[in-house]
């Protein structure tokens, strides 16, 4: 049976306060705004009117930490957890959130708003990851290409392994990105333990290429970019959102 390129699990983004030892720009001060640092990944987009908003109705200041993909945030997160980096992490999805409660990074948070969220979603029973958005991961093509070449788009991840495909799909590192590991995820829930090795093994053979991170593979290799690569490793969210 072959699999399709929308993959069956989703990777949930969840916010965590990580206040184990506070950072010394989150001191308050009698007169000024207390400073509120945010770690996350590279691809983070919150509007200014937002961000001033809050900063408004809390009397703080939010300072931004861009971290790498959500793979790379997490493994520096840990790293520094006995010196924190930030008082909030948000970014860490659910390919990644094991490391990082087993590493003890984050302090719970029973958020009154956790009320509106379904059961599903909350993957910790300690509050320590708060979900706030999710996404399918898939196959994202130019259809340009694939028109212009009169090439039919795969629908499935042995076709991936056919040389008309050769030399045409971009996907994440999983030690580094979220969907990367997902897209990995994916090719061991379908061939096995015994099987996605081969697999991947036949994608090496048939030149895809790994970026180190989501930002690279999507704005940088893709084709729809201006890169080379009219396949890439994405979310179903990602053409929409253009």
């Amino acid at each position: 049976m072959k699999t399709p390129l929308l993959f069956s699990f989703s990777p949930f983004l969840l916010i965590s306060l990580a206040l184990a030892a506070c950072s010394p720009t989150a001191t308050p001060t009698p007169t000024g705004p207390r400073t509120l640092t945010i770690m996350t990944h590279d691809s983070f987009a919150a509007s200014e009117d937002v961000i001033a908003a809050f900063e408004q109705q809390n009397n703080a200041h939010i300072e931004i930490l861009l971290s790498g993909d959500a793979g790379s945030a997490t493994n520096k997160a840990i790293l520094a957890k006995d010196a924190p980096l930030a008082d909030v992490f948000y970014g860490v999805d659910n390919t990644f959130l094991s490391r990082a409660l087993d590493e003890g990074i984050f302090d719970p948070y029973n958020s009154p708003l956790l009320a509106d969220i379904p059961d599903t979603y909350e993957l910790d029973p300690e509050h320590r990851a708060l979900p706030v958005d999710f996404g399918d991961v898939c196959l994202n093509y130019q259809i340009s290409y694939f028109t212009d070449h009169n090439l039919p788009v795969p629908t499935s991840l042995e076709d991936l392994l056919q040389p008309e495909y050769k030399g045409l799909l971009a996907v994440e590192n999983p030690a580094t990105s979220s969907p990367g590991l997902a897209f990995l995820f994916a090719t061991i829930g379908h061939f096995g333990a015994d099987g996605y090795l081969d697999y991947w093994r036949g994608l090496v053979a048939n030149e895809v290429h790994i970026s180190n991170d989501w930002e690279t593979a999507y704005y940088t290799d893709f084709s729809q970019w201006g890169g080379p690569f009219p396949l890439v490793v994405s979310y179903s969210s990602s053409p929409p959102f253009e």
